[in-house]
């Protein structure tokens, strides 16, 4: 029997940032590749302001869904013009070592804050 899917909504929770940018997430898949050890959950993320960087809804995707950000590799990110929409795919792993072999090292280092070299 396949998977049901799952679709709930967290509403008007505000990203603790600078910009204090509201977002509402509705998650409208979550399932677990058992194959590949790891967790996929679909998103649709509603804000409110500029878009918000991928590093910020990593984090707030995995606090509302209490995971590492640190096992969770954000896939795609898909917007319209004009919307203030975004709908994504975020894969949540069960150990370091599965995610590094099976992700592009590119998507790894997505969202994750660099270093600040000297100009």
């Amino acid at each position: 029997m396949p998977p049901l899917s799952l679709r709930y909504h967290v509403l008007n929770n505000e990203v603790d940032n600078i910009l204090g940018i509201l977002m509402d997430f509705e998650f409208t898949r979550d399932e677990r590749n058992e194959l590949l050890k790891r967790r996929e959950v679909s998103f649709t993320l509603t804000y409110d302001g500029p878009t918000p960087s991928r590093k910020e809804i990593i984090g707030k995707c995995c606090a509302l869904l209490s995971l590492d950000p640190d096992l969770a590799v954000l896939d795609s990110l898909k917007s319209r013009y004009g919307e203030m929409r975004v709908r994504g795919v975020i894969r949540i792993y069960d150990d370091k070592e599965t995610r590094d072999r099976l992700e592009e090292k590119y998507l790894m280092e997505r969202g994750v804050a660099g270093e600040v070299g000297e100009a």
